[in-house]
């Protein structure tokens, strides 16, 4: 059955000789598979950009229940980022939030929700003019909500541990922030609060695994 859906691209892969598979967190379907043939000849190399990560799109698709892998008849992009990709602190931001999402998003209940929280949070940050260093810090508290874990006080990010006092006070500002909320944070309490959100997610997610990003990350915030 042919379905209209909104998506994000969370990663490709190759497949064949020109051809991927990309792996669309949808509006209408969570998170689906897609094969596209013929993506990556020659005389298609405009299009692999609808592919790369985070792109939004608006699709239209061949949609089977309990299919595993479905195509695409007709794609494009609802918001070109001006600024993600192009500016070297964002695009940093936007590889770890990638990960983060390939790492942690799998269910397909709440599709619709968590679809219009993902989309409008990039739209938010390609569209910042400043301000954005602490956005991967509300990004990770605001999606830990989606994910079934999120927290309403400083006690159920820090668990058992103990933090500086200063750090704890900037935990609860945090839960409390938008994007645009004003956040005096240092770059070593940045730090800080990453780590601590780092293992917050660990301890609610066992099978999470190694985020490669984030050194990447540290060295950019500095």
């Amino acid at each position: 059955m042919i379905q209209k859906t909104r998506g994000v691209v969370f990663r490709f892969t190759k497949y064949g000789e020109t051809s991927i598979i990309a792996t669309i967190f949808t509006e209408q379907f969570g998170l689906q598979s897609y094969i596209v043939n013929g993506v990556r000849s020659k005389s298609a190399r405009n299009k692999i950009a609808l592919y790369q990560p985070l792109t939004l799109l608006n699709l239209v698709v061949y949609h089977r229940e309990n299919a595993n892998i479905e195509r695409i008849k007709e794609i494009s992009c609802f918001h070109p980022f001006r600024t993600l990709t192009s500016d070297i602190r964002k695009s940093t931001l936007a590889i770890f939030i990638t990960e983060i999402l390939n790492k942690t998003v799998k269910e397909e209940s709440h599709a619709s929700e968590v679809f219009a929280f993902i989309s409008d949070s990039l739209i938010t940050l390609d569209e910042q003019g400043a301000g954005y260093e602490n956005f991967h810090l509300i990004f990770m508290l605001k999606l830990s909500r989606y994910l079934g874990f999120g927290p309403t006080s400083r006690n159920e990010v820090l668990g058992h541990h103990i933090a500086d006092p200063v750090v704890e006070e900037l935990i609860d500002r945090l839960l409390a922030a938008n994007y645009d909320t004003p956040l005096r944070i240092s770059n070593s309490e940045r730090r800080s609060l990453l780590d601590i959100l780092i293992r917050f997610y660990h301890e609610h997610m066992e099978s999470l695994s190694e985020i490669k990003s984030l050194q990447v990350l540290r060295e950019i915030f500095v």
